[in-house]
């Protein structure tokens, strides 16, 4: 750092020199007079091009490319005007030197391409971060003054050991890592959309290789950027240690659970589509994460489920291997009835229902006791689409037995109990 201040002290000296030059004052007067007509023109010719960009409906993408440009048209404007001065000073030869009126023209078509590419970036935070880091850069480079500022950079640091860490090597690493974790990023996405795509696997394995894909791109990624900025992988080795203790007290539910996805995953016993029970909750799997699973119920309500009960606990998973499932539905009708006739009308109405399926396994209604009040009967049928529903297919058929059964006047019963009194019990009433 004691450095540091005589470079910046040199620096500004030389500047100060360069300013006060008359042919440098009058190009920067110039460059700025230019500004003018470049915003005039941009705010009349960007209404009427923007209403034939609207025009474009199949394609988003390009729509919002061209939006962005054309909202920076004066930018356009004002390098295009900076490129015709630079050509007449270069004609008419003077000035001299007439490097800052180029330097200028370079610097507004850099910003210009700069702040398109960052408009489209949907992150405005990473997109605005982009512009800063891009656009400095490119200025220094234009400037030809990036030797000094990584000079600069390198002179604010300090050592740790053999090794040096400097402002520079943390905005080099920086810049690396945002980029090698933005590519890796984006192509674990690409991939991850490639493989959904291949029928030949199965959902779960699809799942399993675009996670896979996605933590090796991430994991190579920052190992990359650690190496760019000469920071030796071997000595990671007792932090990497440190690390893996603290995971193990601390984080021992996400590992669990992480851990738990993997499992889930290569042995393939549940998978998105799924139809599940666990506990309480009853519906689908819509989708497959690191840490938990996504089960929606029928009543549209999302249960993000950990990994980890679908390990530990019960599950029923009604489309496991087939969605062909048998469901039961009791019920009972009066002495009075015959259980011959009971038990054919029962699975006449359940065929009936459009649901149930009356080919591969018709249904059958069994008598099972003489109970306390009623005869008890039970109806079995199979469904394909357990997806679809079990609550309301069971009601469906409840339904088609009351309308057959009040058809054909076969009564269903009520518990009713008689109180047989052994001993007289006077009974007082208040009078008035």
């Amino acid at each position: 750092m004691e450095g540091l201040i005589p470079v910046i002290s040199e620096y500004l000296q030389e500047l100060y020199q360069q300013l006060v030059q008359p042919e440098l004052a009058l190009q920067l007067l110039l460059i700025a007079l230019l500004f003018a007509p470049a915003s005039l023109l941009g705010r009349k010719v960007e209404p009427l091009l923007e209403a034939h960009a609207r025009k474009i409906q199949d394609s988003p993408a390009l729509l919002r490319l061209i939006i962005a440009f054309l909202r920076r048209l004066k930018w356009f404007f004002y390098a295009t005007l900076l490129a015709v001065a630079y050509a007449l000073t270069t004609i008419a030869a003077w000035p001299t030197n007439n490097y800052p009126i180029y330097a200028a023209m370079l610097l507004v078509g850099a910003w210009l391409f700069i702040a398109v590419v960052s408009y489209v970036i949907r992150s405005r935070v990473l997109g605005r971060v982009f512009a800063f880091v891009a656009w400095s850069f490119v200025a220094a480079t234009i400037l030809g003054i990036s030797d000094d500022i990584g000079q600069l950079l390198d002179t604010a640091g300090f050592s740790v050991g053999s090794y040096r860490l400097s402002a520079l090597t943390v905005l080099q690493g920086a810049i690396v890592f945002s980029v090698l974790m933005w590519v890796a990023i984006n192509l674990g996405d690409f991939f991850d959309r490639r493989i959904q795509k291949i029928d030949e696997l199965t959902p779960s394995l699809r799942v399993l290789i675009g996670k896979v894909t996605r933590i090796s791109l991430l994991v190579f990624a920052i190992l990359v950027a650690i190496s760019s900025i000469g920071i030796d992988l071997t000595a990671l080795t007792v932090f990497s240690g440190a690390v893996g203790v603290g995971i193990g007290f601390g984080l021992q539910k996400v590992v669990s659970n992480f851990i738990s996805g993997i499992i889930i995953l290569m042995d393939q016993s549940i998978k998105p589509g799924d139809t599940i029970s666990l506990g309480e909750t009853f519906g689908w799997i819509r989708e497959l994460r690191a840490r938990f699973v996504s089960v929606v119920t029928r009543d549209g309500r999302e249960f993000l489920i950990p990994n980890e009960d679908f390990i530990t606990t019960q599950v029923i998973n009604w489309s496991f291997s087939d969605q062909y499932v048998r469901l039961d539905v009791p019920f009972g009708v009066s002495y009075n009835s015959d259980p011959h006739e009971v038990s054919r009308l029962a699975i006449e109405a359940a065929g009936r229902v459009d649901r149930v399926d009356s080919t591969r396994n018709p249904p059958v209604c069994w008598m099972t006791a003489f109970g306390d009040s009623s005869l008890d009967f039970l109806l079995r049928f199979w469904i394909r689409d357990p997806q679809a529903g079990l609550t309301n297919v069971r009601g469906k058929v409840l339904l088609a037995l009351w309308d057959t059964f009040k058809e054909h006047d076969i009564n269903i019963p009520f518990p009713h109990r008689e109180i047989i009194m052994r001993s007289p019990v006077e009974v007082e009433t208040k009078k008035g």
